[in-house]
């Protein structure tokens, strides 16, 4: 697909995904717009993560909760459906993945609740446009995400470790690249580490957990961000009954724009 034929709503995006022309990851996708990860679980077990959520706001900032039973999110993009307007879902029972697909209407029931939880690929256009370079979009790539060896504050069964997306910024910029993103809480905020991975239990920065390997340049700083993938880590040590999330990277676009979230 060329740059010119890409889509420049959310709606077009949307559209295009729930098509299928479009399943691979929105890094870049719709500048301006406010993506969003999701969590979609049993209402029974609804309440704890929100406490979960609530207590880990870093990487869980949610933007919404739909209603019992409804895939629509009637805040951030009424009228799209969460069954089929994500590029990609991953099924979770009891903390094994058993399915990847681009359609979870064969998984939806009536006790379903969805969570929408702000994303980092929100921001990367405004480090572009602030002349920080964003190497995973400039190239095409998925962000790198690693699993940490921080644990996040538990809550009910949901208990597990934090997962940080990287970018790679140039030792100078680093300063701007913070400034720009701490106006964002909702979609992650400033990084949460600077420098030295290892002080976050990560041995090796080219084999990232999920997404491609980071794209470095000389003079470059590992600088990392608390990522909504972090539930699917959760997932696997707490074992619920079902929880289906998007697969890492392939996000739900939202209507919202991003000055519309601006803590300042």
């Amino acid at each position: 697909m060329t740059t010119s034929s890409l889509p420049k709503t959310p709606a077009e995006a949307r559209a295009l995904i729930r098509s299928g022309a479009w399943s691979t990851h929105t890094a870049g996708l719709v500048p301006g717009a406010v993506q969003a990860n999701v969590v979609i679980l049993p209402a029974d077990l609804a309440y704890d993560f929100l406490l979960f959520c609530q207590r880990n706001p870093k990487p869980c900032p949610v933007l919404e909760v739909t209603d019992r039973g409804s895939p629509e999110p009637k805040l951030t993009a009424p009228g799209a459906d969460l069954r089929t307007d994500v590029p990609r879902y991953r099924v979770y029972q009891h903390g094994e993945l058993i399915e990847e697909c681009t359609d979870i209407s064969h998984w939806w029931r009536d006790d379903l609740v969805a969570f929408l939880l702000g994303c980092s690929f929100t921001f990367d256009t405004l480090l572009l446009d602030a002349g920080v370079p964003v190497r995973h979009v400039q190239c095409g790539c998925n962000v790198p995400m690693y699993r940490t060896n921080w644990p996040c504050h538990p809550a009910g069964i949901f208990a597990g470790p934090l997962v940080v997306s990287l970018r790679m910024i140039p030792g100078p910029l680093v300063a701007r690249a913070v400034a720009v993103t701490a106006r964002f809480p909702n979609v992650h905020g400033a990084p949460i580490h600077i420098g030295d991975p290892v002080a976050l239990g990560i041995a090796d920065l080219s084999r990232p957990d999920w997404g491609d390997p980071p794209v470095m340049e000389p003079g470059d700083v590992p600088v990392f961000w608390a990522c909504g993938v972090t539930p699917q880590a959760v997932a696997l040590a707490a074992r619920p009954s079902l929880m289906i999330t998007h697969a890492p990277g392939h996000m739900f676009i939202t209507d919202l724009r991003v000055e519309e979230i601006a803590s300042w």
